[in-house]
């Protein structure tokens, strides 16, 4: 297969537009027109990890941080993200990216995370806003079927877990086609009037685009009409963070001792314990200390993340327990979600979890 149908598959999963604004998550570096030889799955990409790669005989490097962040003028070599690019480019490997897109999708990072830890009916801490928007077209009686499944396979129509969703209501139009028209019903001159179903659904705004090239190859009339209307809803499913429950309550410091070894924590950093039962856990992979007040809104007993600033632990002993377990930490398992999606596509494909641990952090 070729190296770009396995990029559609990690961007089916993680849409490239759930990215934050800082980001720069997709395509890195390479052409995707190549056929694949192996893909290697990494958090960081490294000088160490491309020569990994290379004595692999792969060509594609599928990574949780991106390596390129900024612009750049001229590449010599002088960084270590220089020399990178470099490599990759002499020995034509592909760097794909997947970062805050997969952090925000529906079982990307902290639902991984959420998993290690062994939560219960988790689902995202701080939905997305301003991402859906509402369709409403009109359309004949008898292609209403047509339409709006043409409108479901092209991602409209999911509320929460229900898929296929629309409202419908029956009226009539009314049109007069002119001279050089070629209308579908009614004659040339004369005012029609045309049974019709009001259907109106949901989508991501990303999808606009797809949606209307979907309802455009299907509609009958010559001269389609459709609307967009901006919601203020919140986009439930994707989003910051995660909040879930554990089967059982645990003490403080067992709860904390579990996670030091699940993560493999060098040092697990944390606010005074005040002998509360731990339960609700809300967490963030990487630098998700943003959310402590969503953390504390939503009641959990414990928020935890890869980073907390030190003046960030103030004022919130009585709130709730913080703990930070690492960067490299907590985002390492995400390698296994690159693995699962590419896998059940294209199980012939040779694919390897590097086995460089890139976490510039160590502990004495």
């Amino acid at each position: 297969m070729k190296i770009k149908e396995i990029v559609s598959a990690l961007e089916r999963f993680a849409p490239l537009p759930l990215q934050d604004g800082f980001d720069n998550a997709g395509l890195q570096i390479g052409l995707t027109d190549a056929e694949a030889t192996g893909a290697l799955l990494c958090l960081d990409v490294t000088e160490a990890v491309l020569d990994e790669a290379i004595a692999l005989g792969f060509n594609l490097v599928v990574s949780h941080h991106p390596l390129i962040f900024k612009g750049y003028k001229s590449i010599t070599g002088k960084d270590y993200v220089e020399r990178c690019m470099l490599k990759a480019i002499k020995n034509d490997i592909v760097i794909y990216s997947a970062h805050t897109n997969l952090d925000n999708a529906q079982n990307g990072v902290n639902f991984k995370i959420a998993e290690k830890i062994g939560l219960k009916n988790v689902r995202i801490l701080q939905p997305k806003e301003d991402g859906l928007i509402k369709l409403v077209t009109f359309v004949p009686l008898a292609q209403a079927d047509l339409i709006r499944n043409i409108l479901f396979a092209a991602g409209c129509g999911v509320v929460g877990n229900y898929d296929s969703c629309s409202y419908n209501s029956r009226g009539e139009g009314t049109f007069r086609a002119k001279e050089g028209t070629h209308p579908f019903c009614g004659s040339i001159g004369e005012l029609h009037t045309e049974k019709e179903v009001r259907i109106e659904t949901i989508l991501p705004a990303f999808k606009k685009n797809e949606a209307i090239k979907a309802l455009l190859s299907v509609h009958p009339y010559e001269e389609p009409v459709f609307d967009f209307y901006p919601l203020l809803n919140e986009w439930a499913q994707v989003g910051s963070g995660v909040v879930g429950e554990l089967e059982e309550p645990e003490t403080e410091s067992f709860f904390l001792k579990r996670i030091k070894r699940t993560f493999e924590v060098g040092c697990v950093r944390h606010n005074k314990l005040w002998g509360r039962e731990i339960q609700k856990v809300a967490l963030c992979g990487g630098a998700g200390a943003f959310l402590i007040p969503q953390a504390v809104r939503c009641d959990a007993d414990v928020f935890i993340t890869g980073e907390i600033k030190y003046h960030d632990y103030f004022g919130r002993e009585g709130d709730i327990l913080l703990a930070e377990i690492g960067h490299y930490e907590s985002e390492q398992y995400t390698k296994e979600i690159f693995h699962s999606i590419i896998v059940e596509l294209f199980p012939n494909l040779a694919i390897q979890l590097s086995k460089i641990n890139t976490n510039p952090i160590k502990y004495l």
